[in-house]
């Protein structure tokens, strides 16, 4: 297809990750892929897959290299999902710890996007920054993790107001509690009181309005959303709440 649109996707290995490959290839779309851990070979059928460690400056280089071809006419978008997350106290938390969460959950988005800008320029492009409702209202044990959501949603605001005059757009998502890997390796903090990991997500989900937890495919549509120029063309520096309505309720209700 000559006018295939191209999405670069970060951390596709994960959960977001996957859910957000799937529904772009769904839609036609030619997906190119970067995560640090090989996924299943499943996710490897009709995309352009390359393992590299984003955090490291010298491989956003070989990323753009291996990618330069597939977007010598142009990227349509990039979905900067990568993250990871540290459950610690910040007084426990190291600087080692610290500055890992930080160079893959902010400093990456940063370097993807600065790398890849002339082809999201060359396109009229989309950028979506993969953001967390911690970015707005966190809780004890996760304080690197909050902060570098929060600090990419200041970089989607700087990125939107800079990028303005080449068309290229920047919106983020704040995905609440989502049913991912990282979510059940979150739920070891003692927010949750139950023994049992299926009890802790019911008790979560309880929590919320909805009564229930979004599923990474729910997700990928509002990234999907934000992507695609016919739907959003006139959307820029935003961002989406997609928490099923926890963020709606007082906290001392």
């Amino acid at each position: 297809m000559s006018n295939q649109p191209t999405v670069l996707v970060t951390g596709a290995a994960g959960g977001v990750g996957r859910a957000t490959v799937a529904y772009f290839l769904a839609q036609g779309w030619h997906v190119l892929a970067v995560d640090v851990i090989d996924p299943k070979p499943a996710l490897l059928k009709d995309i352009d897959f390359v393992s590299l460690d984003i955090s490291n400056p010298a491989d956003i280089d070989s990323l753009f290299n291996k990618f330069s071809a597939h977007v010598s006419s142009g990227l349509d978008a990039l979905i900067n999902n990568a993250a990871i997350q540290i459950t610690k106290s910040l007084v426990e938390t190291t600087a080692e710890e610290w500055d890992r969460v930080q160079a893959i959950n902010l400093r990456a988005p940063f370097l993807v996007t600065k790398a890849f800008y002339p082809a999201l320029k060359k396109a009229n492009g989309a950028v979506v920054n993969v953001s967390s409702v911690h970015a707005l209202a966190t809780s004890a044990d996760i304080g690197a993790y909050a902060s570098t959501k929060g600090g990419l949603l200041a970089l989607t605001r700087a990125m939107a107001i800079e990028f303005g005059g080449d068309n290229v757009r920047v919106n983020a998502i704040l995905p609440g509690a989502t049913d991912t890997p990282m979510l059940e390796a979150g739920l070891n903090r003692d927010h949750l009181k139950s023994r049992n990991l299926k009890q802790r997500k019911a008790d979560l989900a309880n929590k919320i309005l909805l009564k229930r937890l979004a599923t990474p495919e729910e997700i990928a549509r509002i990234i999907y959303f934000l992507a695609d120029s016919k739907q959003s063309g006139y959307i820029t520096g935003q961002s989406i709440v997609a928490d099923g309505g926890a963020l709606a309720r007082l906290s001392t209700e």
